[in-house]
């Protein structure tokens, strides 16, 4: 199986590398930092099939389509790629703004503009997106990276269902707190804080057994859902604490 990785330069995606790196899998590997990629390549040639690497800025949208073209076709694209804006209750720059759903929203269409309609003609692929249990709930200090997964969650299901007759299996992931470059800058407690060797996996095991939609950890993902079925006025009050 040949695996596209997007942002698997560090994190999450290294290590879903890692965990896919077997001598039936090919793995090109997408980031920007080159170095980086490279010493992941070196790592895990020994163990899979074949590694490949593309140094690219997702943000590059007219570059990014270019490189996965000459990629050749892919069985599974894992769209990892994502960034923070850490939390603040600042007003957001507009510049940061459109650059984090550069990141998050518009560099996974940029690249399921190639890749769709080769899975479409060979009635088969799989797409992974990497969303946030933060889109289910927009706190007012992550509002810009909540609303971008949350606009993530409705591109995603939208593919779905316009795909799934053609063969093409979507997987969409909603992860809480994972150790990572994204969390590293959030200065509070993180509940329910996995290390990235644990979210990875449960990521892994997702994707094989194709969960639609896989939110994890469970019980975080209990509380979301409880906060969003409380009234308003007392959800309102209960975040308005939180945040203070």
């Amino acid at each position: 199986m040949k695996i596209l990785i997007t942002g698997a330069s560090s994190g999450i995606g290294a290590e879903l590398a890692r965990l896919y790196a077997n001598k039936e899998n090919t793995l090109v590997l997408l980031a920007r930092r080159e170095e980086r990629l490279q010493k992941l390549q070196a790592d895990l040639i020994p163990h899979a099939k074949s590694v490949e690497i593309i140094t690219a800025d997702v943000t590059k949208f007219d570059v990014l389509q270019e490189k996965i073209k000459l990629m050749g076709h892919v069985d599974m694209v894992i769209l990892n790629a994502g960034i923070s804006l850490g939390h603040s209750y600042d007003i957001t720059p507009f510049a940061d703004f459109k650059n984090l759903y550069d990141v998050n929203v518009l560099s996974n269409h940029a690249i399921l503009e190639i890749l769709l309609p080769h899975f479409k003609a060979r009635k088969k692929g799989k797409i992974v997106f990497i969303s946030s249990l933060a889109s289910l709930i927009s706190m007012p200090s992550s509002k810009v990276y909540s609303s971008s997964k949350r606009a993530l969650n409705a591109y995603a299901q939208g593919i779905r269902y316009k795909y799934k007759p053609h063969g093409i299996d979507v997987v969409n992931i909603l992860p809480g707190f994972i150790q990572s470059e994204l969390t590293d800058k959030n200065e509070f407690h993180m509940p329910f804080l996995l290390s990235t060797q644990e979210g990875a996996k449960r990521i892994y095991k997702a994707i094989e057994k194709n969960k639609i939609f896989y939110p994890f950890p469970f019980r975080f993902y209990l509380i979301i859902l409880l906060l969003n079925f409380l009234p308003n006025f007392l959800r309102d009050k209960i975040v308005n604490s939180l945040n203070k």
